[in-house]
């Protein structure tokens, strides 16, 4: 079945694209340019519904589109307005959880301020880099 939420999108100051969806909780992820960041997106959607299936939790229904003020959603954070675009990110779960993941999980970690700002300035995606690191140390 095809899902289908709304996400928005926004210049971060590394000149990459930052992505929320306003709908799902935690739901956030970048990419260095348009492109990047709406393959990043399909990947962020599809994890995020389907861990939260597995793990049996309430899945929030899409908002409309229209319904999406970016101007009061991007309130508190410091980006030119111009700069952010909303749209539809669509993903088939199901096929896309067969070539991409068995099943992923949300982590929270933490790391130092300082270690976090240069990751950004240098334009590292987190996910990819932890996942690389993982299957380094596993594999030695």
């Amino acid at each position: 079945m095809l899902s289908m939420y709304p996400a928005v999108f926004y210049k971060n100051e590394l000149g990459g694209y930052t992505v929320i969806f306003p709908d799902l909780k935690y739901a956030i992820t970048e990419g260095k340019d348009e492109f990047e960041a709406m393959e990043m997106a399909v990947d962020c959607l599809a994890g995020f519904l389907y861990t939260s299936s597995i793990d049996e939790e309430e899945i929030p229904k899409p908002s409309d589109l229209q319904e999406i003020n970016l101007q009061e959603f991007l309130k508190d954070k410091d980006v030119n307005i111009k700069e952010a675009f909303k749209t539809l990110v669509s993903v088939e779960v199901e096929e896309y959880s067969k070539s991409h993941f068995k099943k992923s999980v949300r982590k929270t970690l933490t790391i130092p301020a300082w270690l976090d700002k240069e990751a950004r300035k240098a334009k590292i995606n987190f996910s990819k880099t932890l996942q690389e690191a993982l299957l380094k140390k596993l594999h030695q």
